[in-house]
């Protein structure tokens, strides 16, 4: 049995739980317990705090975890990346009150800065030449300027809504992050085994997202130019129609070029173009 740590609330466990319904893994939530076993998959589920994430998966104590990028790096645990997951981001930025006239990171030498990240932070600082009073809290980290409590703050950011109602500004960002999965450097080859089935299960999920199948009925006389246009994963599928002239054309298309390659193919004849949605993809 295969054992997972996830966050045991907030915005990384609704994406988690969402995750890993998309990966087919069925867990039965109508009682919140710190341990939950799936129901069709060798995999059990540890709730816990996101810092407590780390230490628990260098430990042993669960093989595995989906934990933010940026409590990774902040706990410095032992253990290793085994795969991104691309949901989640956020970054780590530096913050200043909006009226501050700022005209780079110099401008932190001798000032307090309030974070609950004081170890990238002390990275950050060290590496520009910069020597600070790192103020450590946690909690509502925004709100130490106004207060009068630091002159600025190292925090995260996602959509800079917060800083603006605390009347502050985004200076520096220091790192990107994502939720990661996370592996404990010891795992028996019998759970590997259980793991690698989960990462194929993500990497399906994976491959489908913003992914689109399309299906068309195009002429015959424009069959080589709609093919041009495609850009799939390798050539489309091209299937004759009852009507002399006339083919069926399938096909899969990123979701960031979609309307533009829909409104070639309808200039080049296609027709009845049919666009579905894909939970999975095994590529």
């Amino acid at each position: 049995m295969l054992r997972i740590a996830v966050q045991s609330k907030g915005r990384l466990y609704d994406e988690t739980m969402s995750f890993l319904a998309e990966s087919d893994i069925k867990l039965n939530l109508m009682k919140r317990t710190l341990l939950v076993q799936a129901s069709n998959f060798p995999l059990e589920v540890l709730f816990l705090r996101d810092d407590d994430i780390p230490q628990t998966v260098a430990s042993g104590v669960a093989d595995i975890g989906i934990v933010g990028e940026n409590e990774f790096m902040e706990r410095d645990e032992d253990a290793e990346i085994v795969k991104r997951l691309g949901f989640s981001k956020c970054r780590l930025s530096l913050a200043v009150p909006k009226n501050v006239d700022y005209q780079g990171v110099q401008w932190f030498e001798g000032k307090k800065i309030a974070t609950s990240y004081p170890v990238i932070l002390k990275k950050f600082l060290a590496e520009k030449g910069v020597k600070a009073d790192i103020h450590v809290i946690t909690g509502s980290v925004e709100i130490s300027p106004g207060i009068g409590l630091a002159d600025a703050i190292f925090d995260i950011v996602s959509s800079g809504s917060t800083l603006v109602s605390n009347h502050l500004k985004e200076v520096e960002v220091v790192m990107q992050s994502e939720a990661l999965l996370i592996g404990n450097r010891n795992i028996s080859a019998d759970k590997r085994e259980v793991l690698e089935e989960l990462l194929f299960r993500i990497d399906a999920v994976r491959a489908a997202e913003d992914k689109k199948y399309v299906l068309m009925n195009a002429p015959k006389d424009k069959l080589d130019e709609i093919i041009a246009v495609l850009p799939g994963i390798k050539s489309p599928t091209v299937m004759p129609l009852a009507e002399e002239g006339w083919c069926s054309v399938h096909t899969v298309l990123d979701q960031k070029r979609f309307w533009e390659i829909i409104g070639k193919l309808k200039d080049l004849g296609a027709q009845g173009i049919l666009v579905i949605p894909i939970e999975k993809m095994i590529v």
